[in-house]
């Protein structure tokens, strides 16, 4: 469903913020992208759903490419980031209506989903106050009901945690394990790592924006905690030359 093949992106003064990344994420994994602030997880993901170009590589969503195609991706993407900007002289139900059009959803559908996830979310009886009025959290959640509404093929979360309480929290995590079942693909950054290590059946750890390793969860952990793996890693990769 996503394919990143040896994805490079360098900034102004040459550092290069992904480093001939490669990864593939399939339909109905839950795909776990781990790395420490400024590894490159965010340049990758903007990478990914359009919002930045990039200098070598190439990246394919359901076999289309981003650079050559990136409109009939984003059809099939939905991207939550790690602190929603929303249109906050909105209500929240104009902004979902507003995504609803976006992606051609009929009155009829957008009412049963906006319904199901909202109900979800406990967010229901917000939806006819303003976005400005809103808390942190209370924006995550709206910024996750438009992610769902139209039920994408690729779902890209960056940090999806921050900012929600426990309860939202495991919302979440029961509303990704249903849509993997249904096919979905997921692919979030997350610097929690014993989340990342119980829902994720993939994970990738990059640094420097460089691929680290990656595979299937209990095959890298072997036993042992993610966390544990990770700092290894990590202090591997920096010994080398």
């Amino acid at each position: 469903m996503l394919k990143i093949q040896r994805l490079t992106k360098v900034y102004k003064g040459g550092k290069k913020a992904v480093d001939d990344l490669s990864i593939t994420v399939q339909p109905g994994d839950i795909y776990g992208f781990i790395g420490h602030n400024g590894a490159g997880k965010t340049t990758t993901i903007k990478c990914v759903v359009g919002i930045q170009d990039f200098d070598e590589g190439e990246i394919l969503v359901d076999g289309i490419s981003v650079r050559e195609n990136p409109l009939a991706c984003k059809q099939k993407i939905a991207y939550v980031p790690d602190n929603p900007d929303l249109y906050e002289y909105l209500t929240g139900i104009q902004y979902l209506n507003f995504v609803a059009d976006v992606f051609g959803l009929s009155k009829q559908e957008r009412e049963a989903k906006i319904r199901k996830e909202a109900d979800l979310f406990e967010l229901t009886d917000s939806l006819g106050d303003l976005i400005s009025s809103y808390s942190h959290g209370m924006k995550q959640k709206l910024a996750l009901i438009g992610a769902l509404i139209h039920e994408p093929k690729l779902l890209i979360l960056d940090e999806p945690f921050v900012g929600l309480d426990p309860k939202a929290t495991l919302m979440l995590k029961n509303r990704m394990h249903e849509l993997c079942d249904q096919g979905t693909a997921i692919f979030f950054s997350t610097h929690v790592l014993d989340v990342a290590e119980r829902l994720c059946n993939k994970v990738a750890i990059i640094r420097q924006g460089q691929l680290v390793v990656s595979g299937n969860t209990e095959e890298l952990t072997h036993g042992e905690t993610l966390e544990s793996v990770f700092m290894e890693v990590i202090e591997h990769a920096q010994t080398q030359p």
